[in-house]
């Protein structure tokens, strides 16, 4: 069994070393397309093939969401792809983590490009399409597109169809309205703009719009979409992407934002490019595949089977291209654009400008939201803690050690030891998979909590983290992000679900265990339907029940004459909702828990009870429940864990609102790691303290069982 194992060992440390050689002869080329833009970009590739004879593209199509994490794990390293294809927004991490290389002068011609999309890029890549947002127009309900807002304002609707309709409490969204009053999101300095005049002035004009129904309340893409489609709305700001949701089911036409008092909107724009890894630098194929891509046939390739809004300038004089009025729209759109900041600050402002515009639309002062996102942003950008001396953490590990050992040694008898070296033969395996699977990833994990920096630049900061955490940051114990303020939410959201689940779940398996229930059968199988379903399925579909203006559970409300909720607007309401979600999910499992432990019960205690003269009531108090105790025990210890942790549903329903105050350590973590200027120590370090908590609540809980 070694050999083979010795066997298997080699062979994946030789593919793990093929996999940093370069093939000469081929071309790796990740992207994050789908539809038809992947389906033009292997077009691309192909008429390379055909062009360089003997040459292979080898395209490998990566999720979104993984994309950043995969290129920075892989490239730096020598893994990876050799050209990857992704928006030039990114290009500060890219950056800071070497995963992208210089573009040798000479690759193509910039003249031939577009100057916005060159500039934006700054040396890095080929451009090749633009994207940003427009007004599409329902020419059904709009004849001619609007030049100003005041136009849509005003226009003559049918009853129940919103004028506008776009994701007004998205910050990518909101600033064509902030550039149309002179503002910004980021300074030239990576300083956040957006707390200023024009800043409180655009989300006046927002929240008034949303208070008169010129725009939907809580919109979201889904919703967008479906108000456009269903001609509830007769206008939309929307990307080119919008395109493959609409097919012939509306009919529209692209046009220019309008302007506001005179003043034009300028949407954000987003450059695609195909960029060079460090060890696609060096290797010439994908050195003529940058120049391929650049081409005109290239160009037009993408615009006409991708149709994306391309970059190359000559492409639009070609008649395929310019026989498509959409991208022609959109393609106008960009001249007005402003390229999207580059520094990785961009990624930490986010955040903290969607939270302001909630906040406001949500009835709150526009310069107390704005004034409190900008400390928010100066809090996720402060800079790292300086480094640190690593024995204070090399005296706790080695104490760790000495207690651990003299544990063992305590425990241990040589005798023992030496009659279970048989047993310990078998399981040596099931070891070998839990050591590498589970206990070394947590050792990573409480490593990583020791530094900051960036995965290959890292600094040792020792327990600065923990310190940051446990001290609130510098600020008020239980105020706003504070750990001890997220660990009482998360306390009382664990309790409050552990709570309904067991008492819906008792409650039920009792009533399902009578023999005189009829269609018991079905009826089980009917309420274990939602632990079946999967989590997000269930989380997205009861978000959407809690929409304020479509949602069922206030079309219910209404239909009692109830006035509809804002239930992500409080902290009380969307504390329900994420409760009234993750209870729909839990419920079951503690009924299939009970309906396993009545079965053991024996009816003689309970007909014992019965001649006693125990009514109902006191036979299950008295008699069921402390039998029903040992099976239940083990399933709460588990359902508190997996609660405490209950990511999806805090993340897809509320996501937190309002203003984060629905937040659990989990994904208050979640948020540090990946929204918050990608803290990974610091997150690391909250995984550490939850991991903690966790063990020590199944501890107590334990010596409670003993008890």
């Amino acid at each position: 069994m070694s050999a083979r194992v010795f066997a298997w060992l080699a062979l994946l440390a030789a593919l793990m070393v093929s996999c940093g050689d370069v093939d000469h002869d081929t071309v790796v080329v990740w992207h994050a397309y789908r539809g038809d833009e992947e389906r033009a970009i292997e077009d691309v590739a192909r008429a390379f093939e055909r062009e360089h004879p003997g040459a292979r593209v080898e395209l490998l199509s990566v999720p979104f969401d993984a994309y950043l994490a995969k290129l920075e794990a892989a490239a730096p390293r020598g893994h990876g792809p050799d050209v990857f294809v992704d928006a030039h927004t990114r290009l500060g991490a890219y950056r800071e983590t070497r995963v992208v290389a210089k573009t040798p002068p000479g690759t193509f011609d910039a003249r031939d490009f577009d100057e916005t999309s060159v500039d934006a890029l700054g040396g890095y890549g080929v451009p090749l399409s633009k994207k940003c947002v427009a007004l599409w127009v329902d020419a059904d309900l709009l004849p001619e597109p609007p030049r100003a807002l005041e136009d849509l304002e005003h226009a003559k609707l049918p009853p129940g169809v919103f004028p506008l309709a776009y994701e007004a409490d998205v910050a990518y969204y909101h600033a064509p309205v902030l550039a149309a009053f002179g503002g910004r999101i980021l300074g030239d300095d990576g300083s956040y703009a957006f707390d200023g005049d024009a800043g409180a002035r655009s989300l006046e004009l927002v929240a008034r719009l949303t208070r008169e129904h010129v725009i939907p309340e809580e919109p979201n893409g889904a919703l967008v979409t479906q108000l456009f489609v269903s001609h509830k709305a007769a206008a939309v700001i929307d990307g080119p992407w919008l395109r493959a949701d609409l097919g012939d089911k509306v009919r529209y036409r692209v046009a220019p934002l309008p302007s506001i008092d005179g003043a034009p909107m300028r949407p954000l724009l987003t450059v695609e490019a195909a960029m060079l890894t460090p060890r696609g630098a060096s290797h010439a194929l994908a050195l003529d595949f940058l120049r391929f891509v650049a081409s005109h046939e290239a160009a037009v390739t993408l615009a006409t089977v991708g149709h994306q809004v391309v970059a190359r300038s000559d492409a639009w004089a070609d008649p395929a291209v310019a026989r498509d009025a959409t991208l022609v729209a959109f393609h106008e759109a960009a001249k007005n654009a402003i390229a999207s900041p580059t520094s990785a600050r961009m990624q930490s402002a986010w955040v903290p400008t969607d939270e302001a515009i909630k906040k406001v639309l949500r009835g709150g002062d526009a310069r107390a939201a704005l004034a409190e996102s900008h400390a928010r942003f100066d809090d996720a950008v402060k800079p790292p803690p300086p480094p640190a001396s690593p024995a204070p953490a090399l005296l706790v590990f080695g104490a760790l050690l000495l207690f651990a050992a003299w544990r063992i040694v305590r425990n241990t008898r040589i005798s023992e030891l030496r009659a279970s070296l048989p047993a310990y033969r078998y399981t040596a395996h099931a070891f070998v998979v839990v050591v590498v699977l589970v206990v070394l990833p947590l050792l990573a994990g409480a490593a990583t909590s020791l530094f900051t920096g960036t995965r290959d630049a890292p600094r040792y900061v020792g327990f600065a983290n923990y310190v940051a955490i446990l001290t609130a940051r510098g600020g008020a114990l239980l105020g706003h992000g504070s750990f001890y303020l997220t660990l009482l939410v998360t306390v009382l959201w664990t309790v409050l679900n552990v709570f309904f689940h067991v008492a819906i779940g008792v409650l039920l398996g009792v009533v399902l265990s009578r023999p005189a229930m009829k269609l018991r059968g079905a009826y089980r199988a009917l309420l274990v339907l939602p632990w079946a379903v999967p989590s997000y399925v269930t989380a997205l579909a009861w978000k959407g029940m809690f929409h304020r203006q479509f949602g069922a559970v206030n079309a219910l409300l209404a239909f009692v004459h109830v006035e509809p909720v804002s239930w992500f607007s409080k902290f009380s309401t969307a504390l329900t909702a994420n409760v009234a979600t993750n209870v729909w999910l839990g419920f079951p499992f503690m009924m299939v828990v009970t309906l396993g432990a009545l079965t053991s019960i024996p009816k003689e205690v309970l007909e014992a009870a019965e001649v006693d003269g125990c009514t109902r009531t006191q036979r299950f108090f008295r008699v069921t429940l402390p039998l029903l105790r040992p099976a239940l025990l083990p399933a709460v210890v588990l359902g508190a864990i997996w609660t405490f942790n209950m990511f999806n549903v805090v993340f897809l329903v509320s996501g937190g609102e309002p203003d984060g105050s629905t937040d659990i350590l989990v994904s208050d973590a979640y948020r540090w790691a990946f929204t918050r200027d990608a803290q990974y120590g610091y997150a690391a370090a909250y995984a550490v303290l939850i991991f903690g908590l966790l063990w020590l609540m199944t501890r107590v809980t334990r010596r409670l069982g003993r008890a």
